[in-house]
């Protein structure tokens, strides 16, 4: 091979390499729900900084309703705050620093402050009661789309 076809040959490879690098660092994010044993995609969604969504669910110990709220920030999944109506086993009873407790219209527990991020967020959907999630103002049957006693995981990709 000359020299000129090596140099060509280089180049090629770099302008590739270089465009498929550009590609993946402004590829548009997408939340994913999937199978933790599996892998299997169940569904995926637009995820920018500043979403939100929750995930509803009783308690298994407690036997109370529960709500995770999260915001997807820096393609990780952040913690802002969960909501619950009763005290128990299972749940927080305690106020960490720079944590607070409001009360919301219906008089349900607030505890927002929170600062844990998650790179993959995992659930078990429950067999007696549900898990609902709530996002881009659609709320979504756990048990429906992923099935009973499921391992999932939810992840910025």
């Amino acid at each position: 091979m000359t020299r000129n076809k090596r140099v060509g040959a280089v180049a090629a490879v770099a302008l590739t390499a270089a465009a498929l690098f550009l590609i993946f660092l402004f590829r548009p994010a997408r939340l994913v729900l999937c199978s933790a044993d599996t892998g299997r995609v169940y569904r995926t969604w637009d995820a920018y900084d500043g979403m939100t969504f929750s995930v509803e669910f009783v308690h298994s110990v407690n036997k109370s309703p529960v709500c995770d709220i999260f915001e997807v920030r820096d393609r990780k999944i952040w913690a802002v705050a969960t909501r619950y109506s009763a005290f128990g086993a299972g749940v927080q009873t305690e106020i960490e620093e720079g944590q607070t407790l409001s009360y919301d219209e219906d008089g349900a527990m607030v505890v927002s402050g929170f600062d844990l991020s998650f790179p993959k967020l995992s659930y078990i959907v429950g067999t007696v009661s549900d898990h609902i999630l709530s996002i881009q103002g659609e709320e979504i049957s756990l048990r429906e789309l992923c099935g009973k006693n499921a391992a999932v995981v939810f992840e910025v990709r």
